[in-house]
């Protein structure tokens, strides 16, 4: 059982040869990024600061031995869902995805659970079981989005404006409603579900997979997320890759490397080298010169604005721009080591491989309005993966290896739990949180402590020292929030993989359109750099 990708390459020479192209970062966007444009003739060099590649997308052993988890992501439905990643065919590289028997369950405290399954049929029934009617609006909800989703997704992933994606979705309309159903689609959260079924379970199945971000529930678009999220999970599951989410990184690593790039890690790019706002390639922290003609940054927006490029090579309104930058919720995340299943209190009619622990839409919409006032939540919701359910090669047979994360403050000026936590986020500060959090699943799983081998507390310091680009543990590269979208991301008037310095590139979740592993950002940069040098622009 492989616990991390291997090393492609690493080290460093004094000599270098000028690229085509270098880019920063071994994470899932750099790695798309790399690959087009290695399909492109180009000669490109991929410089990585940890000793693995991966990115968030990476797993480890570090728990219990012969216990594999995911260290930062696990459950990729826009992997498959969007343009880019399958393009890529690397199943031919030895990707394999696996699914558990279930996509997402969540638990009720009347024993009951909202279900979403692959096949529609099975949901529907489910939701039927629950309150006669709801399986048949759920299907109506489904029947839209396979006609208008993929259009949808589309127009999300690629570049803003997004023509063709924009036009597909234009000439779909008429179809599901027209106007009507743009209106539907920039619905809250928080109503979306409510005003189409009797009970919160189907509700709960879009309110909840908004929650993967930090729109507010309240907010117009978090239906979108929530919905478009949802159907994903309807239509292609929450796959996971076999073996370990590091799978998926090292195949885009295999198929790079296949066709002539080169992977070097153990390597900290300090300083991008600018010249009368044209790059002219990179300096690493050992004093190694890499002369490109394009870089392509998969680094958070602030650590390539005013970090590895200076303020004083960028014009004015970048660093006011800059200024007013801001990032997602910081993110606690702990994996177990259990000695079996999870022990729930009420079994679900079919092992999810994704739980969310949520009471009510109410207590979703508490715990959000906690972080957004500064508040550590009291009854904090949990995104909870069950790993050797959905992929039997995790752990031993019969064990589960477990995890689950859940969002904080940034900036925590109150804790409205009664540990009185102040948001400094050190081990014993994550040590009391982790207890709260399983609490949480204690209350619908009470044996569960019995079957914990081992725990890991990982807090933001935690996340951020694992990768960078988890600034204080905030996993979206930026808030995902209408002031920072579209042409505000990262700042306004740079929705584009473009920046202020001609032949650099930001290919990271801070570019548009945000995080996810759906490689769209890298993709996005990719092209950039295609259509800048076919039109003499580098």
């Amino acid at each position: 059982m492989t616990s991390t990708p291997t090393i492609v390459s690493m080290g460093a020479t004094k000599s270098r040869k000028p690229r085509d192209a270098v880019v920063i970062g071994a994470g899932p966007n750099g790695l798309v990024a790399a690959n087009l444009l290695v399909d492109a003739g180009w000669d490109v060099l991929v410089l990585e600061t940890q000793p693995t590649i991966g990115g968030a997308v990476r797993h480890d052993s570090g728990v219990a031995a012969d216990f594999v988890h995911d260290e930062f992501s696990a459950f990729y439905p826009l992997s498959l869902a969007g343009p880019v990643i399958p393009a890529l065919g690397l199943e031919q590289y030895g990707l394999r995805w696996q699914h558990a028997p279930a996509v997402l369950g969540n638990p009720q405290p009347d024993g009951s659970w909202a279900m979403l399954h692959r096949d529609v049929q099975d949901t529907v029934a489910g939701l039927d079981r629950l309150a006669p009617g709801d399986g048949a609006a759920w299907r109506e909800l489904h029947e839209a989005w396979q006609i208008i989703g993929p259009s949808v997704v589309q127009s999300l992933l690629t570049p803003f404006p997004p023509v063709r994606g924009g036009l597909s979705t234009l000439a779909r309309l008429p179809k599901v409603g027209g106007v009507d159903y743009v209106r539907f689609l920039l619905e809250p959260a928080s109503v979306m579900g409510a005003k189409r079924f009797a009970t919160e379970h189907a509700p709960l199945l879009i309110a909840g997979n908004a929650l993967h971000a930090d729109i507010g529930m309240d907010s117009a678009g978090s239906g979108l997320l929530g919905l478009l999220l949802a159907m994903s999970g309807q239509t292609v599951g929450f796959p996971v890759p076999e073996g370990g989410s590091g799978r998926l990184t090292q195949a885009m690593a295999d198929r790079f490397v296949a066709r002539g790039g080169l992977i070097q890690c153990d390597t900290r790019v300090a300083r991008v080298l600018v010249d009368r706002r044209r790059v002219r390639g990179v300096v690493t922290a050992a004093g190694e010169r890499i002369e490109a003609r394009a870089v392509v940054a998969d680094v958070s927006a602030p650590a390539l604005y005013g970090d590895l490029v200076g303020y004083d090579e960028l014009p004015a309104r970048v660093r006011k721009g800059m200024d007013r930058f801001e990032f997602d919720p910081a993110t606690v995340k702990v994996d177990w080591a259990l000695s079996g299943p999870v022990p729930w209190a009420s079994a679900p009619p079919a092992a999810p491989g994704t739980v969310h622990i949520i009471d009510s839409l109410d207590q979703l919409s508490r715990t959000q309005a906690a972080i957004t006032s500064h508040s550590i939540p009291a009854d904090p919701f949990l995104l909870v993966g069950q790993m050797t359910t959905s992929d039997p090669t995790r752990s031993p047979a019969g064990t589960e290896a477990l995890w689950a994360y859940t969002h904080v403050p940034q900036e925590a000026r109150r804790d409205d739990g009664p540990d009185g936590l102040t948001g400094r986020w050190d081990d014993d500060e994550g040590e009391r949180f982790a207890d709260r959090m399983q609490a949480r699943l204690e209350k619908y799983a009470p044996d569960f402590a019995s079957r914990i081998i081992a725990r890991r507390v990982l807090g933001p310091h935690q996340l951020e020292a694992r990768n960078e680009n988890l600034v204080r543990g905030a996993l979206g590269g930026g808030t995902a929030n209408l002031q920072q979208q579209l042409i505000f991301r990262p700042i306004t008037g740079f929705g584009r993989a473009d920046t202020a310095v001609r032949g650099l590139f930001l290919g990271s979740a801070s570019a548009h359109p945000g995080g996810g592993v759906h490689g769209a950002p890298g993709a996005n940069a990719a092209r950039a750099v295609i259509a800048a040098a076919r039109t003499g622009r580098l």
